[in-house]
């Protein structure tokens, strides 16, 4: 918006404002920009393993790796139940879905400060930094989601504790609603880190923090029969409900309910739009505190 001004000290010919409303998403800004929107998701998914010897062999090797070492350390030494199901496939289910989000919200935390130089250079719609994030961690985790599948169609065949069911149809909506709880969380935190850097710092601990306090290495049942008086405390987590769901989607454990969906869906949706509405505010601003 340009308007004529002239101010009692010092005249201005010209005004620029932002036509952006404190709610607004940019949609059709976004869309105008579609073209460099995948330039950055390429740049994410390309620069992440570049120069490395094994390249995208990683997707494979992390969850793995950290689905043997979970089945050791939580499943074998601390004897953590796994609700009769084989562990590296338990583990696998949680921490599918897990790293999706933990990288969506880790990256997306870091938008305003890692992208100062290229902010303060040139105009394009900041919400494209974070969206690219998402998108290029929805690659990772299609790659890691279909190893995944390879996993549970071997124990499904040779295993028979393990019961799918049609809760599988929410499969797309519940990996929606991950990303775009990181998606919330982390522009919320971006935005706060531009003024109060200490932030910054606390996020990979509080991350790790989250993950103990989310049904991935530990059945929610297992809360609910040991440890009742915690469990209203897990259910405040809205992960728990999607996690939950999805385990109970792919091997029939799990305590799957609406009502915990629903939670997870409104806490989402609500986070979500304050994140917009805080970011929208901080971007107009950020490269005087930055």
């Amino acid at each position: 918006m340009i308007k004529e001004i002239e101010d009692d000290n010092e005249p201005w010919d010209l005004v620029l404002e932002p036509r952006n409303k404190w709610y607004s998403l940019g949609l059709s800004q976004i869309l105008r920009f579609k073209d460099l929107l995948f330039l950055f998701v390429r740049r994410d998914f390309v620069s992440i393993y570049k120069q490395t010897i094994l390249g995208p062999i990683w997707f494979f090797i992390q969850p793995i790796i950290t689905a043997f070492t979970y089945a050791i350390i939580f499943g074998t030494l601390a004897g953590i139940s796994t609700e009769g199901l084989p562990p590296i496939l338990f583990y696998m289910c949680g921490i599918t879905l897990w790293n999706y989000f933990s990288d969506t919200l880790s990256k997306t935390s870091d938008t305003f400060t890692a992208n100062a130089s290229i902010f303060g250079k040139v105009y394009f719609p900041r919400m494209i930094v974070p969206l690219s994030v998402v998108l290029s961690n929805l690659i990772k985790f299609g790659v890691q989601f279909l190893l995944f599948i390879v996993v549970w169609i071997y124990y499904l065949i040779t295993d028979t504790t393990i019961h799918p069911n049609l809760t599988l149809l929410l499969v797309p909506f519940l990996i929606i609603l991950m990303g775009f709880l990181g998606l919330g969380l982390g522009i919320i935190i971006t935005s706060l880190t531009t003024k109060y850097r200490d932030l910054k710092f606390l996020v990979t601990f509080g991350i790790q923090l989250l993950m103990y306090a989310s049904p991935i290495v530990f059945p929610l049942s297992m809360v609910s029969e040991k440890y009742p008086q915690y469990k209203f405390i897990l259910l405040a987590n809205p992960i728990t409900g999607i996690i939950e769901a999805f385990k109970y989607a792919f091997l029939g454990v799990g305590e799957f309910n609406w009502l915990y969906l629903s939670y997870s869906f409104l806490f989402t949706v609500v986070l979500f739009f304050v994140g917009l509405i805080v970011f929208n505010k901080v971007e107009k601003s950020f490269m005087d505190t930055v």
